[in-house]
């Protein structure tokens, strides 16, 4: 991805990615000094990854905890270096217990890249296996 300004589209093909567990693709979408801000974790942020490292390590995570994880109907919107995603998260726990929520992703970009990707999800309880 190049220094392009981010649209709508690429929030999409961001979100394919995402769908098609491509950690080398979501990379490629993410700035130098990325921040991902996780639904859940210790502090008031969820648990926060900060650099390219901590960031993979973060989103392959949720691979790890949902090995079938997905993000359905998607709507992107892009306003100036503002972004979000609103989609539904569908994923089984490994208890088999599967989660089902309405979340957003808010962006910040720079350079055509994804700075900060902040993750919101509806805390609804599993639905039993």
């Amino acid at each position: 991805m190049s220094n392009h300004p981010i649209t709508a589209e690429t929030l999409a093909a961001f979100a394919q990615a995402w769908n098609d567990h491509d950690i080398e693709a979501l990379m490629s979408f993410m700035h130098d000094d990325c921040v991902f801000h996780a639904v859940a974790g210790p502090d008031l942020m969820g648990r926060s990854f900060i650099g390219r490292e901590q960031v993979r390590e973060g989103f392959q995570a949720a691979w790890q905890n949902f090995p079938d994880a997905a993000w359905l109907d998607g709507d992107h919107v892009v306003v100036g270096d503002r972004g979000f995603s609103e989609s539904t998260f569908c994923g089984t726990k490994a208890d088999g217990s599967r989660v089902q929520a309405r979340m957003v992703d808010v962006f910040t970009f720079k350079d055509g890249k994804i700075l900060i990707k902040n993750a919101y999800r509806k805390d609804r309880p599993a639905l039993a296996a």
